[in-house]
């Protein structure tokens, strides 16, 4: 028997618009997002990359326009109940549990997930233990993707930027997502960095069935690992194609290099 193959979207956003006072910050933005799909969102600073992502995550409830998540409608839900749902994400400012184990910020993730009741946890059944042992597992395995076994007992604080950036991802995974958004995971990093990076976005891609959308500043980064492409400036998508189609596209050459460049 044939397995069917999903195509439905997996995120969906519908002329969704985010206003604070006078200001527009997004302005009926729409996307569309299929299994196992890589896209990129770039835009000058300012654009409202950060703000979509937001949206997605229930950080903001939209002013107005509807978001679905395999066809059910998330927009206004809180941002733990959409982690649940199956979306992640990372932030362009790191924000991991600073004072806890990288192996501790991994495992708190892999408890959205947990089946354990609060009463075994009171009355240390073992349930509970069979419990803590198998997120333990799991989060040894997440920390090992990301190729930080031998950072499991240091404190987030300690690690190297770089490990610092690799451990969120990390700890997102851990949530078992089915889209995962990346804010800006090349921040800070050095070129050696970024190159391994983009190769580890693919492969948890592949590896880990996922949908990612991702927003980054790094423009080789984000040409190379993107599969398609949306331009956002002033809040307003101006561009949308493959990253071939986008760099050649006058708008988005002028709201990078503005107008004088772009008309020479």
């Amino acid at each position: 028997m044939k397995s069917v193959i999903k195509t439905e979207p997996v995120l969906e956003g519908k002329e969704v618009t985010m206003q604070f006072g006078g200001l527009k910050a997004v302005s009926h933005f729409n996307l569309v997002m299929r299994p196992n799909e890589l896209v990129g969102m770039i835009g000058p600073n300012g654009a409202g990359k950060t703000t979509v992502f937001n949206m997605i995550t229930g950080v903001y409830t939209p002013t107005s326009g509807e978001i679905f998540l395999d066809g059910k409608p998330i927009h206004g839900l809180k941002p733990h109940r959409i982690c649940h749902q199956g979306i992640a994400r990372t932030f362009q400012n790191i924000r991991l549990f600073k004072e806890l184990t990288a192996l501790d910020n991994v495992r708190i993730a892999c408890h959205t997930h947990s089946s354990s009741q609060w009463w075994q946890a009171l009355l240390l059944t073992s349930g509970h233990f069979a419990e803590e042992t198998r997120i333990t597992r799991h989060a040894e395995e997440f920390l090992n993707v990301l190729g930080l076994s031998h950072r499991r007992d240091h404190l987030a604080k300690n690690l190297p930027y770089g490990e610092q950036r690799r451990l969120e991802i990390a700890r997102a995974l851990a949530t078992q997502p089915k889209l995962l958004c990346l804010d800006e995971p090349a921040a800070g990093m050095n070129t050696s960095e970024k190159v391994a990076l983009m190769e580890l976005i693919r492969k948890i891609r592949d590896d880990f069935d996922l949908t990612i959308l991702l927003i980054e500043h790094d423009m080789r980064l984000v040409m190379g690992v993107s599969e398609r492409l949306l331009v956002l400036d002033h809040g307003v998508t101006i561009s949308e194609g493959t990253p071939e189609m986008v760099r050649r596209d006058p708008k988005v050459i002028e709201a990078y290099l503005g107008l004088e460049e772009a008309v020479k």
